[in-house]
């Protein structure tokens, strides 16, 4: 029997300053709300979560070059679907992993920080994958991988797999590596190493690129978070 046609968006509950003037990083607002529009055009119901009930918006991605005029406007209107879930988000506490057939990790740097110690969304994704559901991120979002746990190997579900995710080039071009080490925190290709996967870089640094390997769809960046929700949809109809 296939998976609940039910999609899980989890989204950062971190922020920290890393651009100038101390304009912080948080939820990169389309690399939720583009998969956020993909599920619901595939015809899935769309939740979403983080591990604190509570996000801030990055303030790159709230630019004009990130941000188009109908993308804001569906963010600046809170009786909008997606905004108004966003400004009611659910906790893993609220969450039954059994009714959702797919779990997608929306980034932003922040991602980096609050991911990897996530365990509420650790729990609901490990309990999704093992009942048959897709697990997806997107750019940063693969910072949640340590602690998605295959009950099968005991290992990460990344372990042995092919995944994508921000590159170590990238950051170093927006010179933020520096600030991502004051975190005490690893870049996402070293996250991939950590855990035993085979790291895969996109083309350049942000280029639209995703790739699958069994049920794990990862995404490169920003400009994959659309392909990444499509490729994760396709993978979801094989089940």
């Amino acid at each position: 029997m296939s998976p609940p046609k039910n999609a899980l968006i989890a989204v950062t509950s971190a922020h920290a300053a890393l651009y100038p003037e101390g304009k912080e990083t948080g939820l990169f607002i389309t690399e939720a709300l583009h998969p956020f529009e993909v599920f619901q055009k595939a015809g899935f119901e769309v939740d979403l979560v983080s591990e604190t009930g509570t996000y801030q918006p990055d303030w790159l991605s709230q630019q004009k070059d990130w941000l188009s005029d109908s993308e804001r406007a569906i963010w600046e209107d809170h009786s909008s679907e997606f905004r108004s879930k966003l400004d009611h988000l659910l906790q893993p506490n609220d969450i039954d992993p059994a009714k959702y057939g797919l779990f997608f990790a929306s980034a932003g740097h922040a991602s980096l920080i609050d991911y990897p110690v996530a365990h509420g969304l650790h729990a609901v994704a490990s309990k999704m994958y093992a009942s048959g559901a897709v697990i997806s991120t997107v750019c940063h979002g693969g910072a949640i991988f340590p602690g998605i746990i295959d009950p099968a190997t005991s290992k990460s579900i990344i372990s042995g797999r092919r995944v994508t995710g921000f590159t170590t080039q990238g950051e170093e071009e927006e010179g933020v590596l520096d600030t991502i080490k004051s975190w005490n925190r690893p870049t996402i290709e070293s996250h991939a190493v950590n855990e035993g996967a085979t790291y895969v870089p996109p083309p350049g640094p942000w280029d639209a690129f995703a790739i699958s390997d069994g049920r794990i769809v990862t995404g490169a960046n920003p400009a994959s978070a659309t392909v990444t929700a499509e490729e994760a949809v396709k993978v979801f109809q094989t089940l």
